[in-house]
């Protein structure tokens, strides 16, 4: 495992002015994988999840030691969500919905399938998911990804919100989609943010937190408004002054975005072609911690990108998140 690496500091440093040193830096913090993905802060744990989709692996990054730890399910697995159960994680696999016991450090426990979705589409898979305050499980598909050419099937994706009551019979509250992605509330709980990747936009949502529905949809952020920026959303989260902290698939960078004026604040370059997803965790909840994938670069990329794959940490941002939300699907398996 690797322990330590600051890798750059994330500003360019004046000369006529000195050094300045307090600015974001970036920490390399484990060894890559294919297709790190689906950060999740547990902070009853002090425990980083995240998954490498296509090996079947769900990791967990010990923040007090550094261990890092693994189980395997069979299939592509992505996301993993902490559950109300502290000993229960809610996961992705394949075109299921699982709960599994697994407390990031010892052997992996039982498992149990709650729902099955998607099943119109046999060759897509889940993507994205989070759960809400009230402990839904919101989640997402995307269509067959064909890794070698790039591509995506177009609209063979769904979006879907799954509770206690609809494990049988999962809510779909968007489709067709291309591939479901990141999503995020604001601190006022009345705005969804979601993002389709292929559309290169980010919607904003009114939320009614006692129903659980979104509606009037809206564009919050649309990267064709800018050139200067490559790639497309991926993954994502929020701070504690509802900016969206945004991965770049094929970008490189995460961006630093206010949903509510479409302005874009801050590009954060990282030492990897294809970002996937960020999430807020530490003790504090102001380290930034970000997943890479290396899974579409060729040989000779991965010469140019040799992190790539890796889990990262970005620090002194001056903001922090705030905590994950735990599902609430099922009590005990």
């Amino acid at each position: 495992m690797l322990k330590v690496a600051v890798v750059c500091i994330l500003a360019w440093i004046s000369s006529t002015k000195g050094a300045d040193f307090d600015v974001p830096a970036l920490y390399q913090l484990t060894e890559p994988v294919d297709h790190s993905e689906e950060p999740t802060w547990d902070g009853r744990k002090n425990i980083l999840f995240y998954v490498d989709i296509h090996s079947g692996r769900i990791f967990s990054y010990n923040y007090n030691t550094t261990e890092v730890n693994y189980i395997t399910l069979d299939g592509d697995v992505t996301p993993v969500v902490p559950a109300v159960n502290n000993s229960l994680l809610i996961v992705g696999l394949n075109r299921s919905v699982l709960a599994v016991e697994w407390d990031g450090t010892n052997e992996l426990g039982e498992q149990k399938v709650l729902a099955n979705i998607s099943e119109e589409f046999p060759t897509s898979r889940v993507n994205d998911g989070k759960a809400d305050k009230e402990g839904r499980l919101w989640i997402g598909t995307m269509g067959y990804e064909n890794i070698t050419a790039g591509t995506v099937v177009p609209n063979a994706g769904i979006f879907y919100k799954i509770t206690k009551d609809t494990l049988e019979d999962p809510t779909v509250e968007i489709a067709p989609v291309n591939v479901s992605n990141g999503l995020a509330w604001n601190a006022a709980n009345d705005k969804f943010y979601y993002v389709d990747s292929p559309t290169r936009l980010i919607a904003s949502y009114d939320y009614n937190d006692t129903l659980g529905t979104i509606s009037n949809r809206q564009v919050a952020f649309d990267m064709r408004d800018h050139p200067e920026l490559a790639g497309h959303p991926d993954g994502m989260t929020i701070d504690e002054d509802d900016n969206l902290w945004v991965a770049l698939a094929k970008g490189g960078a995460v961006l630093k975005i206010n949903p509510t004026n479409g302005t874009l604040l801050q590009v954060i370059a990282l030492p990897a072609r294809d970002i996937t997803s960020t999430m807020w965790g530490g003790p504090d909840l102001d380290i930034l911690f970000v997943t890479t994938s290396r899974i579409a670069l060729t040989d000779d990329e991965k010469l140019i990108y040799p992190a790539a794959g890796s889990l990262f940490a970005v620090t002194n941002l001056k903001t922090k998140g705030r905590p994950v939300f735990n599902a609430d699907l099922v009590d005990s398996i």
